[in-house]
């Protein structure tokens, strides 16, 4: 799928790393793209304070008492500010099937392991470090790719492969992993934009 001018959506259930990054690259003009929502499923998330802090238009959404209004809030409200891309910064609720009908192929998510080696409901943040520790594998990966019903289930958009170097530890991958993720989201997000990748549809 090809979107010929990137309009954002962000949906962040903490710091929102790569949101902040990719924001920030858009002010610098290192990506041709338009911020215009940022989501968040916790009142208390330190995504909208910086959002707001940066002028992004924020909303709180709970999703826990009524999912199904959550999720039809959630739609609507991204198509009113216009937003023709959803980008997951560790949002950590699973989508409806009311957004994910409405930003068919048309949602991303970063998920910091090799999928679907490693990926699945429940295996998130340092829970993917530890499997991979665990399995005693060479490399780890940073992978972007399709949001839908499933848990780390859509297509694969974009892949980084990160070393797993002789004696790491848990805490060493996940730091390493970790300053990768928003520079690979931000130069996954160029691609798109400059036409040199398309967005796999699910």
């Amino acid at each position: 799928m090809i979107i010929p001018s990137l309009k954002l959506g962000f949906l962040a259930s903490g710091n929102g790393t790569s949101a902040r990054a990719i924001c920030e690259a858009i002010r610098r003009g290192d990506l041709a793209a338009d911020a215009r929502l940022l989501v968040s499923n916790r009142r208390d998330a330190n995504a909208l304070e910086w959002a707001r802090t940066d002028g992004l238009p924020t909303l709180y959404i709970p999703t826990v008492s009524d999912p199904a209004a959550a999720d039809a809030k959630l739609a609507i409200s991204m198509q009113e500010q216009g937003v023709n891309l959803i980008i997951l910064s560790g949002y950590l609720r699973h989508l409806g099937p009311t957004t994910l009908k409405a930003f068919k192929g048309r949602i991303l998510n970063i998920h910091p392991g090799p999928l679907p080696q490693f990926g699945g409901e429940g295996m998130y943040g340092r829970r993917v470090h530890e499997a991979v520790i665990a399995a005693g594998v060479e490399q780890t990966a940073i992978v972007i790719h399709g949001v839908d019903e499933v848990y780390d289930r859509g297509p694969e958009l974009a892949r980084k492969w990160v070393a797993v170097e002789h004696g790491d530890t848990v805490e060493r991958v996940e730091a390493r992993v970790t300053v990768m993720e928003p520079v690979f989201f931000v130069e996954t997000l160029r691609a798109v934009s400059e036409g040199l990748l398309i967005l796999p549809v699910g």
